[in-house]
């Protein structure tokens, strides 16, 4: 195998370019290579991914290892690549560790540094089994060993205490799984779930949730699933999909998704009302709403219409709608598992920025809505200001404007808190974690 096809040169290449400002799955597509084996396929996105998720352990590590107290970027990544072996996948014996990352350091201009590479790595193996040590004072404990910014740490801590915090940190450290949601107007759930199984893949349901299945682990592209082609089922979380039950749109009704690529609500909202009314889908980007049509078109759903244009600015829409959505961009914390890299973009100014962003979308999409309609403020966020503080604020503000209750049938009623909204917890209920929150207009 040449060096340019060698899975580990294809994830130090794939983290460099994460360094550089590149997102993970972007620069991960760039260097999977469609003739590769699936198992080097797999062990390319496993470093890439588990690298990035377990950055801040690594570098703790590697700086209470390393006897050459800084290294070149370059150099950095493939330690963090050798700790990450040797720490986190056991499948890979210790010696093929050490020596494949001792090689790499010496394809990548670090020759000269090789013993430096294999010391290191064999002095972390001579102190297991604890190795990392760890301080006493909570937030910093858990920022290192399970790797995340202290400032995410203390958010969780405040919220949900240390041993709360603690599961769900280690629940988003898990790799992400795949959820579907079933089109009731192709199939149904038994003959999918059927499909499967004729191809040895054994699909879980998800209780309370009618349309969804689990797939197993590592499934291989979704895109090969039976079904896929016919437009029987879209992938979408399970707590996505409580959203859109959530809202509970009805047939012949006028529905506003106001943030809607890449369109998993918008085609689940239209699926509800059983096609036939209509769903207006925005989204600023005019190439994200062609997902949109796109999922729309694959699964034969007719009623969505797509409209590029900032959701802040639609004065057209006024007292138009019997139901608006609005899942608000946020910081994403209860997604971390999905976007590895997204603990280290996200930071206490840019969820300011976002909170205020929010503020302004959810003032618009409230005039969206017809006396007596609803309103579904959600977000893939586990953070207070862009939660319950946009909740009461917005409660303060609109006098006309009451909590409502999920339908008694849907498996939202179980999740209501005493405020009345849901917190879906990734840890408790295993599936993202959301907010979400049903606003009705008084008549």
């Amino acid at each position: 195998m040449g060096k340019d096809a060698d899975p580990r040169q294809l994830a130090f290449l794939a983290l460099r370019s994460v360094q550089q400002g590149a997102y993970a799955d972007v620069a991960l597509d760039r260097v999977l290579q469609p003739q590769m084996a699936e198992v080097d396929r797999r062990l390319v996105t496993e470093l890439v991914y588990g690298c990035l998720r377990r950055q801040r352990t690594l570098d703790v590590l590697i700086d209470q290892l390393a006897t050459k107290k800084s290294q070149p970027p370059d150099l950095r990544l493939i330690l963090q690549m050798g700790l990450y072996q040797l720490r986190y996948l056991h499948q890979i014996p210790a010696s093929a560790a050490v020596d494949t990352t001792v090689e790499l350091a010496k394809e990548n201009g670090f020759r000269g540094l090789a013993g430096f590479v294999n010391g290191l790595l064999r002095q972390y193996i001579r102190l297991l089994p604890t190795p990392l040590q760890l301080p006493d004072e909570p937030i910093a404990r858990l920022g290192i060993q399970h790797s995340y910014p202290d400032w995410i740490v203390a958010v969780w801590l405040q919220q949900f205490g240390e041993a709360e915090t603690e599961r769900l940190c280690e629940w988003l450290n898990q790799p992400a799984r795949i959820h579907l949601r079933i089109n009731p107007r192709q199939t149904t759930i038994d003959q999918v779930e059927a499909a499967m199984q004729q191809q040895e893949i054994q699909v879980q349901r998800i209780p309370g949730l009618p349309q969804a299945l689990c797939l197993p682990p590592s499934v291989g592209s979704v895109r090969s699933l039976p079904g896929f082609a016919a437009g029987w089922w879209v992938v979408q979380d399970g707590s996505a999909q409580l959203v859109s039950h959530l809202l509970d749109p009805q047939p012949g009704e006028v529905v506003i998704d106001a943030c809607a690529a890449p369109g998993g609500k918008s085609t689940h909202l239209a699926e509800l009302m059983q096609d036939r009314g209509t769903v207006w889908a925005l989204d600023r980007h005019a190439s994200r709403l062609k997902k949109v049509q796109e999922n729309a078109d694959r699964l034969q759903l007719s009623c969505i219409r797509t409209l590029v244009g900032d959701s802040r600015r639609q004065p057209q829409f006024v007292r138009q709608a019997d139901r608006v959505l609005l899942d608000a961009p946020c910081s994403g914390l209860g997604t971390l598992h999905r976007h590895a890299d997204a603990r280290w973009r996200q930071t206490p100014e840019t969820v300011t920025e976002l909170a205020h962003l929010q503020t302004e979308l959810l003032s618009e999409a409230a005039t969206w809505v017809k006396p007596g309609g609803i309103l579904v403020y959600a977000t893939c966020t586990l953070h207070p200001a862009e939660n319950e503080a946009m909740v009461e604020w917005f409660l303060a503000e609109h006098s006309d404007w009451t909590i409502a209750g999920p339908p008694s049938s849907s498996l939202a009623a179980s999740l209501v808190g005493d405020r009345g909204w849901i917190k879906v917890l990734p840890h408790q209920h295993q599936m993202d974690g959301f907010f979400m929150i049903k606003l009705e207009k008084q008549l």
